[in-house]
């Protein structure tokens, strides 16, 4: 199996790239969180993931092994495919995935174009147990943090924000200080607003 592909990048859009490794071009879909990662500069290297159906071989690629890990996790629930995988990882990040997954926010996941409230629910359903098994060695972000996060995006969406914007900002505030209280979170987020 193909674990990561190093060398020039070729060509780059938001839903794929196409890498020069040794002059043979891999052509690699990507999601939009991974195109953000990628520098403008010639040698990139993605971790890749090769889906082997009947009529095609499809190779994807990821800026992180996590990325890939979050990927492959939502390929094993039912009736979540590479495009519907692709789309919650174009969406939200994968930490954010992931944390929803473990917090049980149906909303989070429900909010991925696609996904309706019985898909959401099974991904929670299949995944919780999984991921915090992979990722009990890092200590992820429990409900109470989540629960934070959710008041902190209500008060600022009330402040007239763009949920979007806010979400960022939430996000980054929670990855520096993750035991950050929902007061701080706010005063921390709109300085990054």
């Amino acid at each position: 199996m193909i674990t990561h592909l190093q060398g020039r990048l070729v060509e780059k859009t938001p839903t794929d790239v196409v890498i020069d490794c040794n002059g043979v071009g891999y052509f690699l879909n990507i999601s939009l969180h991974t195109f953000s990662q990628l520098s403008d500069g010639e040698n990139i290297r993605l971790y890749t993931q090769l889906l082997v159906r009947e009529d095609a071989h499809t190779l994807f690629g990821f800026a992180s092994k996590e990325e890939r890990e979050i990927f492959n996790l939502l390929l094993s629930v039912s009736g979540v495919g590479a495009s519907t995988a692709r789309t919650m990882l174009s969406s939200l990040s994968p930490e954010l995935v992931r944390d929803s997954i473990v917090s049980e926010d149906i909303a989070t996941i429900q909010s991925v174009k696609g996904i309706g409230s019985k898909t959401a629910q099974r991904v929670v359903l299949d995944l919780k147990d999984k991921i915090l098994k992979v990722y009990a060695a890092e200590g992820i972000s429990t409900s109470s943090s989540n629960t934070k996060r959710n008041e902190a995006l209500s008060a600022l969406e009330t402040l007239g924000f763009v949920k979007k914007q806010a979400e960022k900002a939430c996000d980054a505030v929670l990855k520096e200080q993750p035991q950050a209280s929902v007061e701080e979170i706010i005063k921390q987020a709109l300085k990054n607003l």
